[in-house]
């Protein structure tokens, strides 16, 4: 087992001079590089600002903007509150369903409505299988920023078997307007379920090849076992969530701690890191509960498949939606971590304020503190283990 590579807690680089074995001398200094914008391993338009002492990280600052798109202004000029939806998609686009699910709860809260029960069931099953296909993405491609290639292509496989059912439902692929507030746009098609049992069935053996090809390689556990250690308390007190958070080992789940839509009906648990190949709170560890996260989803899929009633899938609501005067704040448990909707209500039909909190921007914020005194090769792999998307940092 390789031992955790960290700098003194005193150290400070002090610039001097080396002479050679031919009798020159060289002067030592702190250099600069930019990794990023434009660079894979940054997934997204992130610029990281590496200061190093040779290959040493002495420390990091993330440099973000790039993708500013103005939500929550955006949403404050809305005709109405339905129109926010399509924007809310855009945020976290490799997780719409989630942020669709997130914002329409914030709304119904303040309209004071319920949906339907089959309603609440489609949504949980979208859910989840959008939590596969996000962590399938964040699995893959972090294989393949290690050097790991065929694991990135058996996830994209399965992705497209996730996003065929999306678009079956709902005629696309990405981006899905398909949580409406009061409810879907529309039903289930015919085959949906039988289709979706269909891929649990096939995806749960897969899990277990993706372990014996990625997981539990020895270079893979090489290059993340000790690596990038985000200790519990450091977690919580930069307000981390998610996987970015369990993997640290703090035992602490949204849909099971603070439950909402019908989650609270199905068997299932989270999924915490236990310093298995390394130290609690490792890139490992973060690889980890994210594939062990996807079988957990499997199960909630499977019974509420099982259990799914029969009815409207829209609430009766005015056509024109107008919540009293108020606001609320709703989080919920995205792929990243607990996505929270502000709404402020002035009684018109359009919002007098959203704000977003986004998981990606605060998980983020812990990068330096993790990475300093890591090799620059180390660097990739932890940042690639926050499993951020950048159009939810920005907005």
């Amino acid at each position: 087992m390789i031992e955790t590579r960290s700098l003194p807690t005193d150290y400070v680089f002090k610039p001097g001079e080396i002479k050679t074995s031919s009798g020159k001398t060289l002067r030592t200094d702190e250099m600069i590089i930019n990794m990023g914008p434009q660079h894979p391993s940054t997934h997204g338009v992130l610029r990281l600002e590496v200061v190093l002492d040779g290959e040493i990280v002495v420390d990091v600052i993330p440099h973000i903007g790039y993708l500013h798109r103005c939500f929550e202004k955006h949403c404050e000029h809305m005709t109405n509150y339905q129109q926010v939806i399509p924007y809310a998609d855009r945020m976290d686009y490799l997780a719409s369903m989630n942020n669709d699910l997130g914002y329409a709860l914030a709304v119904e809260r303040l309209l004071k409505i319920e949906v339907p029960p089959r309603v609440e069931y489609i949504r949980v099953i979208m859910s989840e299988l959008q939590r596969i296909a996000s962590h399938l993405i964040a699995i893959g491609t972090y294989g393949i920023d290690i050097g790991a290639f065929t694991p990135f292509l058996w996830c994209f496989r399965d992705r497209e078997r996730i996003l065929d059912l999306f678009e079956m439902t709902c005629g696309a692929r990405l981006l899905y307007n398909y949580i409406w507030i009061g409810g879907l746009s529309h039903d289930l098609p015919p085959k949906f379920v039988e289709m979706a049992k269909d891929f649990c069935a096939y995806f749960k053996p897969n899990i277990k090849e993706l372990n014996d090809v990625l997981t539990f390689n020895q270079i893979f556990v090489k290059r993340t076992a000790n690596v990038g250690v985000l200790p519990k308390d450091v977690a919580i007190n930069y307000g981390c969530s998610g996987p970015m958070l369990r993997a640290s080992g703090a035992n602490w789940d949204l849909r099971r701690d603070d439950p909402y839509s019908v989650y609270d009906k199905f068997e299932w648990q989270p999924e915490i890191g236990k310093g298995e190949m390394g130290t609690v709170g490792d890139c490992w560890d973060r690889h980890i509960v994210r594939i062990r996260e996807m079988e957990q989803s499997v199960k909630i899929i499977e019974q509420a498949l099982a259990s799914i009633p029969e009815g409207n899938v829209q609430a009766a609501i005015p056509k024109r939606i107008r919540p009293e005067p108020g606001e609320i704040y709703i989080r919920t448990e995205s792929p990243r971590g607990e996505l929270g909707f502000y709404v402020v209500s002035d009684g018109t039909g359009s919002p007098y304020r959203i704000k977003a909190r986004a998981p990606s921007f605060v998980n983020l914020s812990v990068l330096p503190e993790i990475s300093r005194g890591s090799m620059i090769a180390d660097l990739v792999a932890i940042a690639a283990s926050t499993d951020i998307v950048l159009g939810e940092v920005d907005r």
